[in-house]
């Protein structure tokens, strides 16, 4: 029988040694610690989070509930969209901050959900939100352009995943532009048909194999200077200031022509690098000849 002294302390072990798994808590494992590449990761997610309750709570709610308080839907877009905008920044600062510190093992998947949250749900929300509401808009048809955004975007995320590309390239357009991108358009009021057809494109344009250059360096701070811009475009917009209407679209006319103008780029100089490459190729053969 084991006799157990009351007065012995807790951990105690008979010869003066002290058993480090009493004394020692188990600590996390790593893949369950959070980094600070991962706090600013979730904060993208809750950004897309809030952004479909704007819309829902200031544009969907109001219209359905016929209020004709149409300052609190300009208010309400303009905040999700300034919601997405953030989401954006978060994108951005946590792949640098991975890169100068250190990103833990569930970096990677914490940042696909995120995308997948506030630049594929949200937009794709966004746009449905737009049929429901807008005078031209046929609901159903926008109901199938928000999926093919969504799915655009899930697409997009998984192939990441899976495709190795050459340093410094995406391969379609980055999730957080083409989402920016589908909310400017909604935002530019234009015709229905124009309007999806855009949407479409941009959808398409996600998933396509064109490159574009990842936000580094000098390309990182424009990026960051326009979304800053974007948001002074939109508090303009949605607290009526003098001009806000006609400096917000232009900004959302600006999105759009970088979203359809460097892929042109792009194209251009993948088919001057395939000339390059044959010309060369030539040269080659021509001075192998006797």
């Amino acid at each position: 029988m084991t006799v157990i002294d009351p007065e012995r302390p807790a951990g105690w072990v008979a010869g003066g040694e002290v058993d480090p798994v009493a004394e020692e808590p188990e600590e996390m494992p790593l893949s369950l610690r959070l980094s600070i590449a991962d706090t600013l990761t979730l904060g993208n997610a809750t950004c897309g989070f809030m952004a479909v309750y704007f819309t829902t709570t200031g544009i969907l709610i109001p219209h359905l509930t016929g209020s004709e308080e149409t300052g609190m839907a300009r208010h309400s877009a303009a905040t999700a969209v300034i919601l997405m905008l953030c989401a954006a920044i978060f994108d951005l600062f946590d792949g640098l901050v991975a890169r100068k510190l250190r990103s833990s093992p569930m970096g990677a998947e914490l940042d696909n959900l995120s995308d997948l949250i506030s630049f594929g749900l949200a937009p794709a929300y966004f746009v449905l939100v737009y049929g429901m509401v807008a005078d031209d808009a046929h609901q159903r048809v926008s109901a199938v352009a928000a999926i093919v955004v969504l799915l655009a975007v899930v697409m997009r995320l998984a192939r990441f995943s899976v495709v190795t590309m050459k340093d410094g390239m995406f391969q379609g357009m980055p999730s957080p532009f083409g989402a920016l991108t589908v909310v400017s358009i909604v935002l530019l009021e234009l015709p229905f048909i124009p309007t999806l057809l855009a949407i479409v494109g941009t959808a398409w344009l996600m998933v396509s194999r064109v490159e574009y250059p990842k936000p580094r360096g000098v390309l990182a701070v424009a990026m960051l200077s326009w979304i800053v811009g974007a948001m002074g475009l939109l508090a303009a917009w949605a607290f009526d200031a003098p001009g806000g209407q006609l400096l917000l679209q232009t900004g959302c006319a600006l999105q759009v022509v970088l979203g359809a103008v460097i892929p042109l780029f792009a194209t251009a100089r993948r088919v001057n690098t395939f000339r390059d490459n044959r010309r060369e190729s030539r040269e080659a053969r021509a001075a192998q000849l006797p």
